[in-house]
C-alpha cells in the first residue's frame, strides 16, 4: 500500500491533482517515529491538500483553514510545520476525570456507569458562549499538562472500571488522529467510546471518526443560520448533515442537547422548526436535552435560563412526537427522568446524576418497559450502574508503563 491516498480534484477555472492526506504511514508500525512526533507536538494530521498558491488547506472541517508555514487554524492545534498539516496537541490533556455517564449526557447509554472523561485544547467554533472556555478557548499550552498515550487511556479506563470513555470539553473532531488511536486502543480492551461534539467535520474525516465511536452527544446549537454566524462564527447545515449521517449510515448511539439562551434561540417557533425537523429526519427515538445557559465568556451579561423556558421546550418536543425529552442543568426530577412513550409509566428516575427508579426490563436483546412491554431505545443493560454523582480525578500517566 502506497503512503498516502490521492484525490484528483477538478475545478471550473483549473484541473490540478491534489494530495489529499486521507491516510498516514502506519505508525504503530514504527514506534519509535510516532513517539518522536508526538514528543516534538509535530503529529502528522490527515485531511488537507495544498493550493496553487502554496497554501495548505484543512480539510477537516467546513472552515477549510488555508496556511502559510507556521500558521495555525482557527481550532489552535492543527498547524501548518514542515510543509503539511501537523496535530500539535496529540498525547496532550487538559485533565482526566470519571464521571457519570449523564453528566455527558447520554441518558440512554448504559445508564448509572462511570466513563473516563478527557479534552485537550482548542475549538474549531467560536461560540459567545462557550461552558468550557478556559479549556475550549485555550491558546495556552501549559494548561495540556498530563502526557498520555492511547494505550496508557485504555489501562486506566480498565482499572477504574470505567465502561467507556469520553472525548469531551472541546471538541474532540479537532483532535482526530489522537482520538481514533485512543478508541481502537479502548475497543482491544471491551472499553466503549463516546464523543461529545458539536459535529461541525466534513465528510470524509466524519465517516473515519464515528467508525470509531460507540456513542455521541450532539452539541445543535441552535436551528438558525444567523444564530451559527453569529454567535458561533460557524454555520447550521454541516451540523445537520452529521445527524443525517449518524442516523442514516452509522450504529452508533447518539442524542441531542440544545442549551437555550433568552433571546437567541429559545423562541417557540424555533423550537417548532427544530423538534420537527428532528422528528422528520431522525424519528422520534433519538432523545433531546434542553439544557440551561449561565453567563458565560464573552455572554456575561445574558440572563440565565429560566426553567420555565425548558419546561415549555420539552413540551413541545414531545407534542411533535419525540419520545425522550430532557431538562438539564436544573434540578428538575420530571424533566430528567425516562417514561415509557407508551403507557406512561417512569423507567429510570434520575435526580441529578443519582438514579433511582428503575423498570426497565429485557426482552432477548431488547430493553422493554416493566409495565406494557414495549421496546425502549438505547443501549442498556439488566441493571443500572451504580456510580452515581461522583467525580473523581485520574492520574493517567501512572499507568503508561502498564
Amino acid at each position: 500500500m502506497c503512503d498516502h491516498a490521492f484525490l484528483c480534484q477538478y475545478s471550473s477555472d483549473a484541473i490540478a491533482c491534489v494530495a489529499y492526506y486521507t491516510h498516514i504511514p502506519d505508525m504503530a508500525q514504527q514506534s519509535p517515529t510516532k513517539q518522536k512526533a508526538i514528543e516534538s507536538g509535530d503529529f502528522p494530521g490527515r485531511y488537507w491538500h495544498e493550493l496553487e498558491d502554496g497554501r495548505l488547506q484543512c480539510d477537516l472541517c467546513p472552515r477549510f483553514c488555508k496556511l502559510r508555514e507556521g500558521q495555525r487554524g482557527l481550532c489552535f492545534v492543527r498547524a501548518r510545520a514542515n510543509n503539511e498539516i501537523v496535530l500539535t496537541s496529540y498525547g496532550r490533556s487538559s485533565g482526566f476525570c470519571i464521571d457519570p455517564i449523564e453528566k455527558k449526557p447520554l441518558n440512554h447509554f448504559l445508564p448509572g456507569t462511570p466513563v473516563l472523561s478527557f479534552g485537550t485544547a482548542g475549538c474549531n467554533l467560536a461560540c459567545k458562549f462557550c461552558q468550557n472556555w478556559d479549556i475550549s478557548k485555550s491558546r495556552e499550552f501549559d494548561r495540556l499538562q498530563d502526557r498520555a498515550s492511547a494505550q496508557a487511556i485504555a489501562a486506566a479506563a480498565v482499572a477504574a472500571n470505567a465502561r467507556s470513555v469520553a472525548f469531551t470539553y472541546n471538541d474532540p473532531v479537532i483532535f482526530l488522529e489522537y482520538a481514533v488511536d485512543v478508541a481502537e486502543a479502548c475497543h482491544e480492551h471491551g472499553i466503549r467510546t463516546v464523543a461529545v461534539t458539536a459535529g461541525y467535520i466534513t465528510e470524509q474525516p466524519r465517516a473515519e471518526f464515528f467508525r470509531h465511536m460507540d456513542a455521541a452527544n450532539i452539541d445543535l446549537k441552535a436551528f438558525t443560520e444567523r444564530f451559527y454566524r453569529k454567535l458561533c462564527g460557524g454555520h447550521l447545515q454541516p451540523v445537520l448533515d452529521t445527524l443525517r449521517y449518524l442516523k442514516d449510515e452509522t450504529s452508533v448511539w447518539f442524542e441531542i442537547t440544545d442549551l437555550l439562551i433568552p433571546g437567541e434561540n429559545d423562541s417557540e417557533d424555533e423550537i417548532e422548526a427544530m423538534t420537527q425537523w428532528i422528528m422528520e429526519h431522525l424519528g422520534p427515538d433519538v432523545p433531546l436535552h434542553f439544557t440551561a445557559f449561565h453567563p458565560d465568556w464573552k455572554l456575561l451579561g445574558q440572563p440565565s435560563t429560566p426553567t420555565s423556558t425548558l419546561t415549555r421546550s420539552r413540551e413541545i418536543a414531545l407534542k411533535n412526537g419525540l419520545r425522550y425529552v430532557y431538562t438539564g442543568n436544573v434540578h428538575d426530577f420530571t424533566g430528567s427522568s425516562t417514561y415509557c412513550h407508551n403507557c406512561g409509566s417512569m423507567l429510570i428516575g434520575r435526580d441529578w446524576y443519582e438514579l433511582s427508579t428503575w423498570t426497565l426490563e429485557h426482552d432477548g436483546s431488547r430493553a422493554i418497559c416493566g409495565h406494557c412491554g414495549k421496546p425502549v431505545a438505547g443501549v442498556f443493560e439488566p441493571q443500572p450502574g451504580t456510580w452515581g454523582a461522583r467525580r473523581q480525578a485520574l492520574r493517567v500517566v501512572d499507568f503508561e508503563s502498564q
